[in-house]
C-alpha cells in the first residue's frame, strides 16, 4: 500500500522560508517522478513543482520559480520542497504526489490526472 506522507508545514512570515517534506512508502521514489500541488482556500488545487524519477529534470509553476526548489533523496525515500522568499499568496494547504507508473516520462506529469498517489497535506501559512 503506498503512502505520502507530507510535514514541515506551519506559519512564517513574508520573506522567511520552509522546507516541506514527503516521505514515501509503499514506492521507491528512485523511479518515480513526483510532485507537489497546492490548494488555497476557496480556489482550486494548483500543481507547483515536480521532479523526475532520475532526479535530473525538475519544473515549476512560474509564481514560484527562483523562490522553490524540489529535491528528492532516494536512501531516505523522501521527497523535499524548499520554499524561500515565501509570500502570503503561498499560503494553501500542500500535497506530495506520485503518479501510478514508474519512470513516468520522457515529459515531466503537471496535470493532477497524472497522479494517483496523493499524501493527506501540510498547511502552510505566511502572514504579510
Amino acid at each position: 500500500q503506498v503512502q505520502l506522507v507530507e510535514s514541515g508545514g506551519g506559519m512564517v512570515q513574508a520573506g522567511g522560508s520552509l522546507r516541506l517534506s514527503c516521505a514515501a512508502s509503499g514506492l521507491n521514489i528512485s523511479t518515480y517522478s513526483m510532485g507537489w500541488f497546492r490548494q488555497a482556500p476557496r480556489k482550486e488545487r494548483e500543481f507547483v513543482a515536480a521532479i523526475t524519477w532520475t532526479g535530473y529534470r525538475s519544473i515549476y509553476l512560474d509564481s514560484v520559480k527562483g523562490r522553490f526548489t524540489i529535491s528528492k533523496d532516494n536512501a531516505k525515500n523522501t521527497v523535499y520542497l524548499q520554499m524561500n522568499s515565501l509570500k502570503p499568496e503561498d499560503t494553501a494547504v500542500y500535497y506530495c504526489a506520485a503518479p501510478v507508473n514508474e519512470r513516468f516520462g520522457p515529459s515531466l506529469p503537471t496535470r493532477e490526472y497524472q497522479y494517483t498517489y496523493w499524501g493527506q497535506g501540510t498547511q502552510v501559512t505566511v502572514s504579510s
